[in-house]
């Protein structure tokens, strides 16, 4: 999308009461300012894929996003504290949205990997390496690494991708001890949330973290959290190395979007068309049950 004109993010589909001042909306989130001065983060339904924002949202996907992360900041609120005041939000964002204390946010995309696909497939297919870490021949699509790597990228702009850098390059960026902090809790966090998706026969591919600093120096975990947005899970029962694996994700999107019947292609700098109804309930349905294996607990 480099060379299309910068995408417009779609107009909230909800209305918050006077005093709420928008600051900012990515993809899929909206962040206003309350009138106490505090942040609210509303997830919405909206859903992106190949760097798009695409038309058709998916029916729930802000308030699954919001409770899983919730139900994630909790369990790993003893590695690394969250951003999160409260969830008494206005009733229009109701379920979907969070207050969240104000940070200056790390410009770095938190990435950790504990199997190799995605973007680090490419990379290693290239370079035997993943973001400068060095990794063994004969690895597959879908292998398990030898363990947890730190693979940091920029955070890119709406419509563009982010980039993948190296260990080094995020220390020129933010110093080597802000680096190693962040490396380290990347790291610890994971490994947690692996542990605790083993448990209900899923594996965690791989997932992104954003950090920031608090007004007291502290660094903190902010954003959303280890959702189907920011996470592979793939389950267990089906894992094989050698090909891609089902996963808990938008994959039903990229299919379809990537298939004849999209009449769309990636490649002309042209908007993706609606998705069918086929496709939005497929999806939602991923969502709802990625939610319910990870939590235990009925999504209504």
């Amino acid at each position: 999308m480099s060379d299309a004109a910068p995408q417009q993010t779609p107009a909230p589909d909800y209305a918050l009461p006077e005093g709420y001042t928008h600051v900012y909306s990515g993809k899929v989130r909206d962040l206003y300012e309350d009138p106490d001065g505090r942040l609210l983060f509303v997830a919405s339904d909206r859903i992106s894929a190949y760097d798009w924002v695409l038309p058709t949202p998916i029916p729930d996907k802000g308030r699954i996003l919001t409770a899983m992360s919730l139900w994630w900041f909790d369990r790993l609120s003893d590695i690394v504290e969250n951003h999160v005041i409260s969830t008494r939000v206005p009733d229009a964002v109701a379920r979907r949205a969070m207050v969240c204390t104000k940070l200056d946010m790390f410009p770095v995309e938190c990435v950790a990997r504990g199997y190799l696909t995605g973007s680090g497939l490419v990379e290693y297919r290239e370079s035997k390496s993943i973001c400068g870490v060095n990794l063994p021949p004969g690895l597959k699509d879908g292998s398990k690494l030898p363990k947890t790597i730190f693979t940091p990228a920029t955070k890119a702009a709406l419509g563009d991708h982010d980039e993948n850098v190296t260990f080094d390059e995020v220390v020129a960026a933010i110093g080597q001890d802000e680096a190693q902090t962040l490396r380290r809790l990347t790291v610890l966090a994971y490994e947690r949330a692996a542990s605790i998706a083993a448990d209900r026969g899923l594996i965690l591919a791989d997932t992104k973290f954003e950090f920031g600093i608090r007004a007291d120096g502290r660094t903190v975990l902010a954003d959303e959290v280890l959702t189907p947005d920011s996470s592979r899970y793939w389950p267990e029962e089906t894992w094989e190395p050698g090909h891609a694996q089902p996963s808990y994700d938008k994959q039903y999107v990229r299919d379809w979007l990537t298939s004849p019947a999209s009449g769309w292609d990636r490649n002309s700098g042209e908007a993706p068309p609606a998705l069918p109804d086929e496709v939005v309930e497929k999806t939602r349905e991923k969502y709802v049950e990625a939610y319910e294996r990870l939590t235990g607990k009925k999504f209504s």
